[in-house]
């Protein structure tokens, strides 16, 4: 699993390209000739971009899922919906099909945020809603998804 670092920002043209910004796309080289997925994401109302690699390690996970149980079907069916396979092309610019850019508001200036090893693309508007807190504490959040976590191997925590 590759990290990816940072967040950026740059504007979508009419066509719905989006210039992927250079520091992002060096980190990305490794997955360049192999594409990505872009997806809805789950929780949020943006786009998450899987690396092809990512995507086929998150699609062996879905794939253990017993297709017989309803929810494991119902869930496999909406974490899917509007799947896209996307290549950045040879000016570095990565195209988001219609449907993507209406789920995802996104209108004319766009934040691409890393989300450990995947990508988030946001319309800025609602990445910056989404991190403002005003919905949420975030050391409580912080408290309790990490409270509990001990890693003696760095000393951190």
């Amino acid at each position: 699993m590759n990290t990816i670092v940072g967040t950026y920002e740059c504007k979508v043209d009419a066509k719905g390209r989006l210039m992927m910004p250079a520091p992002l796309k060096k980190q990305l080289t490794s997955s360049l000739q192999n594409g990505f997925v872009l997806k809805r994401s789950v929780f949020q109302p943006c786009l998450e971009l899987y690396p092809m690699e990512e995507w086929n390690l998150m699609m062996q996970k879905i794939n253990k899922l017993n297709r017989f149980v309803k929810k494991n079907n119902d869930f496999i069916r909406r974490f899917t919906a509007g799947v896209k396979i996307v290549e950045i092309d040879a000016l570095g610019r990565l195209l988001v099909p219609k449907d993507l850019v209406v789920f995802s508001n996104i209108s004319k200036d766009v934040v691409f945020s890393s989300a450990v090893n995947i990508v988030e693309i946001w319309d800025k508007d609602l990445y910056e809603k989404s991190i403002s807190g005003e919905d949420m504490d975030f050391a409580d959040l912080a408290e309790e998804v990490m409270g509990n976590i001990n890693d003696d191997d760095n000393g951190i925590s």
